[in-house]
């Protein structure tokens, strides 16, 4: 990859984490389709959209910890522009806080005793925010001891701390080296410090948000384990009501235009499946607004496997390039992982069943409801073509992904009381793309050569998601400041 500034983002993706929020995503996103593979679905419904987790504003408190006077002979020395540095933190701060859309209350002077950290840390303790963030510029006295007491409050912390400012030894960073609740940067790049934020804003966005979960008969509430998302029940029953009262209309007629249009090519799918996937597109905008919901997620074989209705594959594909979370079969583990590598990564994962494949030592990745902006939510799509679902009926978009290309596999095994939950997480290489047909399964079938040595037989996870980008350590990094248990494969 190349070497980035530090205006992009820590995590190693190749742009910057602008705060754009998903409404005015939305008009990004549709202009960029039209100009880009020739789909303009500007007149979606999906506007409308008004979850809990879109309208919330996360909120940090910031200081800075060092000692007063001079630095002396003492690290980080004389030679170390303390204030310098800390106006050029400020202003970073401040910037990335506007462009992520926080609330980032800082306290400019820094925190010269351990008392004054204490009246501090009592008051953020009182001010319940998402996260803490903590400058160190300085190696002595109370700086560590103070970065110590934050990072045991309880409260997600993001600690800097810059060349000259602490040792990799106990009552430095070694005591914080894969604690749960912190992240530490060690290093000159205060991009990584941004990254902590991003992080902040991620963990409190996913934490506020709801999933529109679709199943069963009865409606009901439930959160998913050390996420807390909020999971909305509605009977299946009111998506095929829906369905059958939704006209097709010129603007359904031009949506499913525009899809072919921009596809590759169209095979054994016709006109009227896709208008089809079309109009669940539109019924499952309507049902998030209705339920101002976030995301979304449906039993989707459950409900629909033996109706005439379309299956909702083309809709989930295009919600995800929407960066709208929509994760299959009402699998709160997916929901949970499209969470994560939207609001973290900002890109889309497909959601896949896996496949051994034996000769080439490799997992395949097989389902029917990809995504195209694989490369970033407001970078160009890939391309694809307009085929059936694996069941020779209802029509979906098959993805090709680019052969070469790294990826990162994630998937997020849900805990309970006795069991934390866990986020399984590994990198790959892309080898190709499989057809299907002649080959059985879901059309979009792409082959990994995954980095780990675990037998393909036996992969781990089941509806893992695969995305564009190397995010191992990332992950691992956002696991622990939020008390998830990283599991490498």
């Amino acid at each position: 990859m190349s070497r980035r500034s530090e205006s992009r983002c820590a995590a190693r993706c190749n742009h910057s984490h602008g705060g754009v929020h998903r409404r005015e995503f939305m008009a990004i996103a549709s202009a960029a389709a039209a100009s880009v593979a020739g789909v303009n679905w500007a007149n979606a419904e999906t506007a409308e959209l008004n979850g809990p987790g879109a309208s919330y504003v996360p909120k940090i408190m910031v200081c800075f910890a060092r000692r007063k006077g001079e630095y002396g002979m003492r690290w980080p020395g004389q030679i170390f522009d303390g204030e310098a540095a800390r106006k050029k933190y400020l202003k970073q701060i401040k910037e990335e806080a506007k462009k992520l859309g926080m609330n980032a209350s800082i306290r400019e002077v820094p925190i010269h005793s351990m008392e004054e950290g204490k009246a501090w840390l009592d008051e953020a303790v009182a001010a319940k925010p998402d996260g803490l963030m903590v400058i160190a510029l300085d190696r002595q006295e109370h700086t560590w001891p103070f970065i110590h007491t934050v990072v045991n409050s309880g409260i997600p912390t993001v600690v800097y701390s810059p060349l000259g400012t602490s040792f990799s030894t106990p009552g430095n960073t070694a005591t914080l080296a894969g604690k749960t609740g912190c992240f530490v940067a060690s290093t000159n790049d205060f991009g990584q410090a941004l990254w902590g934020m991003k992080m902040l804003k991620a963990g409190a966005k996913i934490r506020e948000s709801r999933c529109l979960v679709i199943k069963g008969r009865k409606r009901g509430e439930t959160s998913l384990p050390g996420l807390g998302t909020k999971l909305q029940y509605v009977p299946a029953k009111s998506f095929l009501e829906e369905y059958q009262k939704t006209p097709v209309d010129d603007r359904v007629r031009k949506m499913a235009a525009d899809l072919i249009k921009g596809s590759r090519e169209q095979k054994l799918a016709t006109e009227q499946d896709v208008i089809n996937g079309i109009k669940s597109y539109l019924v499952a905008q309507r049902m998030m607004a209705r339920e101002k919901a976030d995301s979304i997620s449906m039993d989707c074989l459950g409900a629909l496997g033996r109706s005439k209705e379309s299956l909702p594959c083309i809709a989930w594909s295009r919600m995800n390039d929407d960066a709208i979370p929509a994760a299959c079969e009402a699998d709160h583990g997916a929901i949970a992982s499209q969470l994560l590598v939207q609001n973290l990564f900002d890109r889309p994962g497909f959601q896949q069943d896996p496949v051994a494949e034996t000769v080439e030592d490799a997992v395949i990745g097989a389902h029917c409801s990809c995504p195209t902006r694989l490369n970033g939510f407001s970078e160009p799509p890939e391309p694809y073509d307009i085929l059936p679902h694996h069941g020779a009926r209802d029509a979906t978009r098959r993805t090709l992904w680019k052969v070469g290309q790294r990826v990162t596999m994630l998937d997020v095994l849900l805990g309970s009381k006795d069991k934390p939950t866990q986020v399984l997480v590994d990198e790959g290489t892309v080898l190709k793309n499989m057809s299907a047909p002649p080959s059985g399964g879901c059309v979009v079938s792409v082959m990994v050569k995954f980095d780990s040595k675990v037998d393909v037989l036996a992969y781990p996870g089941f509806h893992q998601l695969f995305f564009y980008g190397e995010f191992k350590k990332p992950t691992v990094q956002y696991c622990r400041l939020f008390g998830l248990e990283p599991v490498v494969v």
